[in-house]
């Protein structure tokens, strides 16, 4: 069981800073909070400040719960909801490869997610320092099914990109 923990806390030492950090540069990074708003209102995130402050906010939450080991499969479904969100807005239409603006990272980081919901916190977690054993099938399941509904109902609410002119139009 010692191998076991010692790869969830490694998934977890990885995943969660990554996702903290990003929640962290959209409200201090270079452009900052405002910064941010432009681009979600460019994604077509609306209403695009209060998109920003959310993602910025869960991220940070989605990574401290993670590196913590806390409430397995829960922070592992909120970052399957923020990848799939960042694919269908930021990533969409740009193929696989994230140097070419496409959804790589968001299918990685989602896919690390369930991975990590099925395998559990761990001994050496909030979680496991509790009794908490949330861990398998069904946990990898609610966090794949909770993340991608969660984001296809904040797309169908808030999602309105702007349109293309037709190439006939130009």
């Amino acid at each position: 069981m010692k191998g076991h923990d010692a790869a969830a806390l490694a998934l977890r030492a990885t995943l969660g800073p990554m996702l903290f950090a990003h929640g962290w540069n959209k409200v201090a990074g270079p452009g900052g909070l405002k910064g941010t708003t432009g681009w979600f209102e460019a994604l077509g995130l609306r209403p695009a400040g209060v998109h920003a402050r959310m993602a910025a906010g869960t991220e940070m939450a989605t990574g401290a719960g993670i590196a913590l080991g806390i409430a397995n499969p829960l922070p592992a479904a909120a970052a399957v909801g923020l990848m799939t969100v960042a694919a269908r807005t930021d990533h969409r239409g740009k193929g696989f490869f994230v140097f070419k603006g496409g959804w790589e990272y968001a299918g990685v980081v989602g896919g690390a997610a369930v991975a990590m919901a099925a395998l559990g916190n761990g001994r050496y977690s909030v979680d496991g320092l509790l009794g908490r054993r949330r861990a398998g099938t069904r946990a990898a399941l609610l966090a794949a099914v909770l993340g991608g509904a969660s984001a296809a109902a904040l797309l169908a609410v808030c999602y309105r990109p702007a349109e293309k002119p037709n190439e006939t139009d130009k």
